[in-house]
């Protein structure tokens, strides 16, 4: 997990609590969830978990120790001053499209200050930048940078406005790698990049991160080329103690990763008494999900609904609601209240709140953990399966007695593999057809989406195996999710049934027969009006409808279906929601 080293001097002038010694530090830091790893050369160490983010320096650690002490209360957004400096981003190399920026001006760095801020910028590296993959932070000297004037432009499709005259501008682009040359830092020789990651110890130890581009990335001013990320910056901008305006650049794979990290970097040189001034960002060709400008750093607050009733449940004590919400304003966080269910706005570098848990695990550490009276429950239970687990089973075992082989496959797919090969659209009324549920990191192109539904899993089974004796009838009881953005988790999730028949002679009567059986096991009564489905023949596709409720489909698959899986056989298959049995 990761740690932080803490000046607890540096700690109790930040926080305004002289009068702490370091064992009430630590007792106090312990309440928060950091616990004490010892002593260094830096001070106290802290160990927490990789959730919290904001607290990889000391100034995030004092934050959330002001808001414990009830010193402050609710969400703190930082002023931020009109940009005067704009990133242009142009022939950007594919591989690492996003920039975003900020400056930081009127600060006094001292040694201790300065310490902290690259401890916070390699423990983001280390962290949410993945060893700097997503996401490189470079730091400069703005003093030391000359950008070019830019004049304001009568168009204005940003987020605040065109630029206004005076505006100065840098540029984001690639370069090849025997392109320019510059001096790194700790160099005292010019090199180009490619020489960097050959020549350079730091060039070294990032070199994979660039090894495969044709051009690398590389960050110009009005001089010439001062930052070669995600690799190592120029010696020409660095920061020293002298410095007191800051220009913070971060550079990755994904945009809002990086705005998030840099939102943790504004403050906590906030805390040190900066001023934030915002910088525009435009893009040669935006990205789909931005406009072609930006203005960052981005602020902006998100909300968590979370109800009464679960917050008492899941800590297990009754709170007024005007007591949740100065929890909630002592962690941080806004908060307001109707009929049971609060809103609650999150802080831009709070990144670990995701779900509403997270929410009620900040009302449970406010309130004090501690302090929560123990109880035995009410009721003495032996732990046991869930039902749902226990249906499962009996579905399995019931699918095994009507000649299935049971089969388990990975929830994770491709969009292509759940959609595309079964003649499917998102947008397409059919079953199966959502938007399905993407991993922003996939490990790997074939596993970037959970399965929306099953039989696409079962198909893929069948084309591997063609060189196997048929018939073959397979079956699979398991997880699928799809996106729902009026969910809380904005993912709506749920278990299916599926079972599927190759052989030469496979029918959709074949499939019913075993459907019609499966149903009768659990004293449901099925019904199969036809329907249209992409992914099915025409006239030999209908929809299940178990007990009056439409959920599910039965048919043969459609010809184009079967081509696409290189099957030489009929295949019939059903599919229906695990609940209506």
């Amino acid at each position: 997990m990761p740690t932080v080293d803490v000046d607890p001097d540096d700690l109790r002038d930040l926080t305004g609590h002289e009068e702490k010694s370091d064992d009430d530090l630590r007792a106090d830091l312990f309440e928060l969830g950091l616990e004490y790893e010892g002593e260094t050369e830096e001070g106290l160490r802290f160990e927490f978990e990789p959730d919290r983010l904001d607290r990889l320096s000391v100034e995030g650690v004092a934050r959330s120790l002001r808001y414990q002490y009830g010193d402050d209360r609710g969400v703190y957004v930082p002023p931020t001053n009109d940009p005067e400096w704009t990133i242009s981003v142009e022939d950007v190399p594919d591989e690492r499209p996003y920039v975003t920026g900020a400056v930081v001006r009127g600060l006094d760095l001292d040694e201790a200050t300065l310490d902290s801020l690259i401890q916070l910028q390699e423990k983001l590296h280390a962290t949410m930048g993945r060893k700097r993959a997503k996401g490189a932070i470079g730091v400069h000297d703005l003093t030391m940078l000359k950008g070019e004037s830019i004049a304001a432009d009568e168009g204005d499709d940003s987020e605040s406005g065109a630029p206004t005259d005076g505006e100065k501008q840098i540029t984001y682009t690639g370069v090849a790698p025997d392109g320019d040359r510059f001096v790194p830092l700790e160099g005292d020789a010019e090199l180009t990049p490619g020489e960097v990651i050959t020549d350079h110890h730091i060039g070294q130890e990032y070199a994979s991160l660039v090894a495969d581009m044709d051009r690398v990335p590389a960050i110009y001013d009005a001089i010439g080329l001062f930052s070669f990320p995600p690799v190592v910056n120029g010696r020409r901008t660095e920061v020293t103690t002298e410095s007191r305006d800051l220009f913070i650049e971060m550079t990755g794979t994904d945009q809002w990763t990086i705005d998030r990290m840099l939102a943790i970097v504004c403050y906590a040189l906030s805390a040190r008494g900066g001023t934030i001034e915002s910088v525009r960002v435009e893009y040669e060709d935006a990205p789909d999900e931005y406009p072609a400008e930006l203005v960052r750093p981005d602020f902006e607050t998100t909300t968590k609904t979370v109800s009464h009733e679960r917050i008492e449940t899941t800590l297990g004590v009754g709170l007024a609601e005007d007591r949740v919400i100065d929890l909630l304003e002592r962690s941080g966080l806004d908060a307001t209240v109707s009929d049971g269910e609060y809103t609650v706005a999150i802080p831009p570098y709070r990144v670990d709140v995701r779900h509403p848990v997270d929410v009620v695990d900040d009302v449970g550490r406010a309130y004090g953990f501690n302090d929560l009276d123990s109880r035995y429950p009410d009721v003495s239970t032996i732990g046991g399966r869930h039902d749902r687990s226990r249906l499962e089973e009996a579905v399995r075992t019931a699918l095994v007695g009507h000649g299935f082989q049971d089969l388990l496959n990975f929830h994770l797919t491709s969009e292509a593999d759940v959609l595309d090969r079964m003649d499917l659209a998102p947008d397409d009324e059919a079953f199966g057809a959502h938007s399905p549920a993407c991993v922003k990191n996939p490990y790997s192109e074939a596993y970037t989406v959970v399965r929306t539904w099953l039989l696409p899993s079962i198909v893929q089974v069948f084309e591997n195996n063609t060189h196997r004796r048929y018939p073959q009838d397979l079956a699979e009881v398991g997880f699928v999710a799809h996106r729902d953005d009026d969910r809380t988790t904005r993912v709506a999730e749920s278990h299916h049934v599926a079972g599927a028949l190759a052989r030469h002679d496979a029918s959709y009567e074949d499939a019913k027969s075993r459907l019609q059986a499966l149903v009768a096991d659990f004293g449901g009564e099925l019904a199969t009006p036809p329907i249209d489905h992409p992914s099915f023949l025409d006239g030999r596709v209908a929809a299940v409808e178990i007990d009056g409720e439409r959920v599910g489909v039965i048919g043969e698959l459609h010809p184009a279906v079967l081509v696409e899986h290189d099957l030489e056989v009929p295949v019939a298959a059903f599919e229906f929601d695990l609940a209506a049995l």
